[in-house]
Formats: C-alpha cells, structure tokens, sequence
C-alpha cells in the first residue's frame, strides 16, 4: 500500500509539472517578459544578500531566475555573425558558454547596483501564430533618465525564449559583433575563445 501511494505522489508530481510545463508554453511573450521581470525586481528588493551585494548569490539569482529564457546559442550565434559557420562544433559549445557567462556577470552587476527601478510595459504588437516578437520596456529610475529596453523572442518547443536585448535602440548581439571579428581575424576562433575566457576571469 505504501509503494502504491509513493508511486502515486510521483505520478501527481509528474503531472503538475507537466502542466506546469504547458502553462509556460502557452505564456505570452509580453507575459513572460513581465514575470521574469517583475520577478527580479522583487528579488533585488527583499533578498538580504542581494541587497548587500552578495555576488555569489546575485549571479546564483540571474542563473535561476533569468538564463533559463534565454536562447544562449542563437545569442553567441548573432555576435559571432559570419564567422560562427567556420566554428567546429566544439569551438561553438565553448563559444556559447564563455559568452553565456560573460553575459550572466553583466546582468549580475546590474542587479547588483539595483535602487528603485520600475518597468512599464508597452502594449504588443504581434500578428496571431508569429513566432518572432518584440516585447518593449521602459526602465525608469529617481536618479536618472528613462531608458527603453526592448526584448526579441523567439517561440521554441518549451515556449518564448530571448535571443537578444535592445537598450537604448542599441543591440546586444551587434554590439559585441565587431569586437568578436576583430578578435576571430586576428587569432582566430581559439583567440576569440581565449579573450572571452580571460575575460571572464578564467584561463585559455
């Protein structure tokens, strides 16, 4: 009887996340965008560590509750630009992850230097069925001027995922693109690969 009730509660487990699973799937990009968000914002406000700037938890934070909706590979592939094709599938995986990490400590500082920001959301504007949106932000801060911060979504199997982030009308993704040239021409992939890696505090 007791096997019968532990299999039980797995079965239960398995269908709540199931559902749990298909709810985010189903999720509005301007939504997801919105909860992600909000959900940060509330996290830099009452988490003790974050507040006093506790690095290890703030990045622990960004990995949990802002990497998981990201399209990381996508993202490394549009900064790499035309060069990502002559990478082995090996240099890409490597590329993906120093750039992931690269991209989790920027996030983090910036939750770390959080003060009282707030976020109003546009209204979306995306035709029925699309798989490509654009979810745009307005950041407004006490100690400075309002900033717009734009989120391109793509629709994938699991739900919307980013691939790149607008601040200020300027692109992520293009933002890294000449300086990952300038580095692929002058050592390379392995040289791209071993400026990230330093970069981010590690060795190449």
């Amino acid at each position: 009887m007791q096997g019968f009730r532990n299999a039980a509660r797995v079965l239960l487990a398995a269908g709540a996340l199931m559902m749990a699973t298909q709810v985010l799937a189903q999720e509005a990009p301007d939504a997801l965008v919105k909860r992600v968000s909000e959900d940060m914002l509330a996290t830099a406000k009452s988490d003790p560590k974050v507040k006093a700037g506790d690095m290890a938890r703030v990045r622990e934070v960004v990995e949990t509750k802002l990497a998981p909706y990201f399209d990381f590979t996508r993202m490394t592939a549009l900064a790499v630009g035309r060069n990502w094709k002559t990478a082995t599938p090996e240099q890409q995986k490597q590329l993906t992850e120093q750039f992931k990490t690269l991209l989790v400590r920027t996030y983090s500082g910036a939750l770390a230097r959080y003060s009282d920001q707030t976020i109003d959301y546009k209204p979306l504007r995306m035709d029925a069925g699309a798989t490509d949106a654009t979810v745009k932000t307005v950041v407004n801060s006490s100690t400075g001027s309002p900033v717009s911060i734009d989120y391109s979504l793509e629709k994938e199997a699991g739900g919307w995922k980013a691939y790149d982030v607008i601040v200020g009308g300027v692109s992520l993704v293009t933002n890294y693109r000449d300086e990952f040239n300038q580095q692929v021409q002058a050592g390379g992939i392995d040289g791209l690969i071993k400026a990230l890696t330093t970069k981010n505090g590690g060795k190449a």
